[in-house]
């Protein structure tokens, strides 16, 4: 079994102006920051690694990727480092882990295309509804001002913020463990039919909506399957969080899908207008 490091001096001091910082919250009550996943005063590792679905080692390694250049003056210590070293690994992690992914799926793919499905995956969008939809926010250390930002919808703090705790995966337990964490996350709304272009792709276009509201990505459940094996037919519901959006009937299932998506498309142009 493998035994966590004991917390070092930097780990303490961060978790001590963490605690000084949130006791003003914890008095007033459940506004702003006392809603923050933490312990005593302690970041909450044992949450941060439920919602990673990953076994955390090194907590100074972790504790630098969730920490904002923002909540330095509150450490008092002129070594603590932000996050933005790992947020620069880690961006450069999350393009290789991804165009390879896209690359094996797709083998047939051309290079703009592969290269536009990769675009749509890295973004500050989508990395910023991925860490809202994993709860990321809720860890991410910030002074009260960088939270208010982040919480008025700032995409690029929580951006970041994931692509620090990426790279702190891969130094801590190598590329595979990204992988892993990846294929569990950002690549699960990698369908077949990802790579069609245009208005045709009623399924990017949903994800990237739903996304930019900072929505889990949709899911589709098939619902009925009827007649024969030569000529069978699909129903599919698509469904955001636990709300259903739209239905679609085809031929295929990759078809009523599209035809799920469409119609929730609309569902949802409609309720937001």
């Amino acid at each position: 079994m493998t035994r966590k490091h004991a917390p070092s001096r930097l780990t303490q001091r961060i978790l001590s102006a963490l605690g000084k910082w949130l006791s003003p919250f914890r008095r007033r009550g459940s506004n702003g920051v006392g809603k923050r996943e933490q312990k005593k005063g302690f970041v909450n590792f044992k949450g941060l690694e439920k919602i990673l679905r990953y076994s955390i080692r090194d907590q100074t390694l972790f504790l630098q990727a969730l920490t904002h250049r923002s909540f330095l003056p509150l450490l008092d210590d002129p070594n603590a480092i932000p996050y933005e070293r790992l947020e620069f690994l880690g961006d450069s992690i999350l393009n290789l882990v991804v165009a390879e992914y896209l690359y094996n799926k797709f083998p047939n793919a051309r290079e703009g295309e592969l290269t536009q499905a990769r675009t749509r995956l890295v973004n500050r969008k989508t990395l910023a509804a991925l860490a809202r939809d994993l709860r990321l926010d809720k860890f991410v250390l910030l002074s009260n001002s960088a939270q208010e930002s982040m919480e008025k919808g700032h995409d690029s703090l929580l951006a970041d913020s994931f692509e620090a705790i990426v790279a702190a995966m891969y130094l801590e337990s190598g590329l595979e463990a990204v992988r892993k964490f990846l294929s569990s996350t950002l690549l699960t709304s990698v369908t077949d039919d990802f790579l069609i272009s245009g208005d045709e792709n009623y399924k990017s276009i949903l994800l990237e909506l739903v996304q930019a509201h900072g929505l889990p990505a949709p899911h589709y459940v098939i619902t009925k399957e009827e007649g024969p094996d030569h000529d069978r037919t699909f129903t599919v519901e698509v469904l955001v969080g636990n709300e259903r959006l739209g239905v679609g009937v085809g031929r295929s299932k990759k078809e009523a899908e599209q035809r799920a998506a469409e119609r929730a498309l609309s569902q949802f142009l409609y309720h937001n207008r």
